[in-house]
């Protein structure tokens, strides 16, 4: 089968080819897929990169998101049959022709969801699902501030935010030309991270702050974040984009606002608590079937095209969520 492979740690394109790789099998509790269409995110980056954590042996084959049909099921899987519809959080592999994953992180696609969206679902819908309604716990009425908003998972976060409630909903993007992609997404605002970023934040809630804090930078922004937080503030670090050294939380400043710091990853959490991952799949899901949540991705045709978007995502100027299509499908 065919899959994208890097072969190397890389700044750039430089090592990433589509080659012949042996097909992956299931094992116990995973389910083999055929892959009509996989998400491509900023994490391939981090991995392709060399970052820790990220790619665990070389040669690479990144993707943490697919949809497709079921080929084959591994020992101990139930409840699914070859043929069926499912998305899935894959973790790494899933640029393939062929992925496999746990069948805990597995959900069927709804009548009606697209190949493409079903695919946005693993990772960017997900992520937003569980950040907004499980980790920072977001209350209706409450104001919150994404960074990194005209990515996959930032215009995720608007459309969340919204479902949950949010009064107010403040996002800030690392470059002009990604402030039309973020307002699209319902954003009341969009701001460009420049030196004037904690003054404008303040005009746009009230003076008051953020009740919640969303911030994929690892600690780069947390100064801004604690001077944007108002008391009682919870800020999430879901990521380490920046990709450099994390500094030390500064415990003193949240003793002064009443203020919290979690952190949270989507790969770490599936595989220290899948059934939790999975339950937010299968919510993601449904919520493109009712409408509750949307996502227009941007489709790439075939494998050949993911290296240019992987580097215009290392540039900072992919905004909207890329999903490669691998064939067309009933």
């Amino acid at each position: 089968m065919r899959a994208v492979v890097f072969d190397a740690p890389a700044p750039d394109a430089s090592t990433t080819r589509v080659a012949e790789v042996t097909v992956p099998e299931p094992g116990p509790g995973e389910v083999e897929i055929d892959v009509v269409a996989a998400g491509i995110n900023f994490i391939d980056v981090m991995a392709r990169r060399g970052d820790p954590g990220y790619a665990g042996a070389w040669p690479f084959v990144p993707g943490l998101e697919a949809a497709g049909t079921v080929l084959a099921l591994g020992p101990g899987v139930e409840g699914l049959t070859p043929g069926d519809r499912v998305a899935a959080f894959v973790g790494s592999g899933g640029l393939a022709e062929v992925a496999v994953a746990s069948a805990r992180l597995m959900a069927p696609i709804p009548d009606g969801i697209s190949w493409a969206a079903a695919a946005a679902a693993g990772g960017a819908l997900t992520t937003a699902i569980l950040l907004v309604q499980d980790v920072a716990r977001l209350r209706s009425g409450e104001t919150l501030v994404v960074h990194s908003a005209g990515g996959g998972v930032g215009q995720a976060l608007a459309q969340a935010a919204r479902a949950a409630g949010a009064a107010t909903v403040v996002g800030t993007v690392g470059r002009p030309e990604r402030v039309e992609a973020a307002r699209a997404a319902g954003y009341d605002a969009v701001l460009v991270r420049d030196d004037r970023l904690v003054d404008a934040v303040r005009d746009r809630t009230g003076g008051r702050g953020a009740d919640v804090i969303l911030d994929p930078q690892g600690t780069a922004l947390l100064d801004a974040d604690l001077a944007v937080a108002a008391p009682g503030a919870r800020i999430v670090l879901f990521g380490n984009a920046a990709g450099r050294a994390l500094d030390p939380l500064p415990a003193g400043q949240l003793f002064a606002l009443n203020a919290s710091i979690a952190a949270f990853s989507l790969s770490r959490m599936a595989r220290q608590l899948p059934d939790r991952v999975g339950a937010a799949l299968s919510r993601a899901l449904a919520a493109l079937a009712d409408g509750t949540l949307s996502v227009k991705p941007i489709e790439i045709a075939g494998l050949g095209g993911v290296a240019g978007v992987h580097d215009e995502l290392a540039a900072g100027r992919g905004a909207g969520k890329r999903v490669a299509v691998l064939r067309n499908a009933g």
